[in-house]
């Protein structure tokens, strides 16, 4: 199949164009979020193709996989007037969990006919309002980094986007608090000022922005990794902290439940349960090597690349037909 998608999620998409498909992403020339074109900090395969919107016109569609409400519009002035949903087959992927008047959130889809809604949770499922859309769920899948752990670092590892911007959404706030039991390594973009927003010492929270084939390195020489997000659909870097080998310390809200299971680390509503648990595995390395373990397989387990593709075969060919 053609497939049309923006590329709005990096390690999402990383994960997708593993497929057997053609990917035609729209590059514009200021490369801004309606033209990103390919990916620079991910590996994405030779066929993922830039394509601009004049080129779009005359390109053959099979289906086109929609991310952000304006797509919609974008996709129908681009492909010379055909409609998603109505002239080429669509499906409507939402990575978010819902914000507003939770749990009453309306999805922009609820009403639309002709297209798949697919959520990447469970939780997004259930706490979205989907109305009469016909709603799926695939979950996520990660392309295997391999069993990179050492936790040679004395250090955890936290990976967020823009901490400071994103406040109590990210768990930011708590930060401070959990630095005391273990020193911070924030990985992600836009947080090199975070150890002065929060008046931390530099040492005990460091930041940086890596692509993502050093990220994985650098993470897996972390002893822990820790997730103190309140309010996401699932973090993929949580994942990728399984698949690395890593222990995980976690804050039990959203997807993460279902996603660590029990002797993979430790899940909990109060952060001091995460402090006691950070500073154990600080104390006692062979705990976290038997902990990263088990997270690891069952990330192997549930998050593999081969489900994922599969079960997007299945939803894509449903959808043409």
């Amino acid at each position: 199949m053609n497939i049309l998608l923006w590329h709005v999620h990096g390690s999402w998409t990383t994960a997708f164009v593993q497929g057997p498909h053609t990917y035609l992403v729209p590059v514009l020339p200021d490369r801004g979020p309606d033209g990103r074109g390919r990916a620079r900090t991910f590996d994405w395969p030779h066929t993922v193709r830039e394509v601009t919107p004049e080129q779009l016109r005359e390109e053959p569609v099979d289906v086109v996989l929609l991310q952000r409400p304006e797509e919609f519009a974008l996709a129908e002035r681009w492909l010379g007037g055909r409609r998603p949903g109505r002239d080429v087959p669509a499906v409507y992927l939402e990575h978010n969990a819902p914000d507003g008047d939770v749990p009453d959130t309306r999805h922009p889809c609820a009403d639309r006919a002709g297209l798949t809604l697919v959520h990447v949770t469970h939780f997004n499922r259930l706490f979205w309002d989907s109305g009469r859309a016909r709603a799926e769920v695939v979950e996520h899948g990660v392309v295997d980094p391999g069993h990179l752990y050492t936790g040679r670092l004395a250090r955890a590892a936290v990976v967020v986007n823009e901490p400071v911007r994103r406040g109590r959404y990210t768990g930011t706030d708590l930060l401070p608090a959990l630095s005391e039991a273990a020193p911070l390594d924030v990985f992600g973009m836009r947080a090199e000022n975070l150890a002065s927003h929060l008046r931390l010492p530099e040492e005990r929270c460091r930041a940086r922005d890596l692509p993502q084939r050093e990220l994985h390195t650098e993470m897996a020489r972390r002893r822990l990794y820790l997730h103190p997000v309140r309010w996401t659909s699932l973090g993929l870097s949580l994942l990728e902290a399984m698949h690395l080998g890593m222990p995980v310390v976690a804050l039990a809200t959203t997807e993460a439940v279902e996603a660590v299971p029990a002797g993979a680390g430790t899940l909990s509503t109060r952060p001091e349960v995460l402090a006691a648990a950070a500073r154990r595995y600080l104390e006692e390395p062979e705990a976290a090597v038997e902990d990263g373990a088990r997270a690891r397989q069952a990330a192997l387990e549930r998050y593999g690349l081969k489900r994922f593709l599969d079960d997007w075969e299945r939803v894509l060919t449903e959808v043409r037909s």
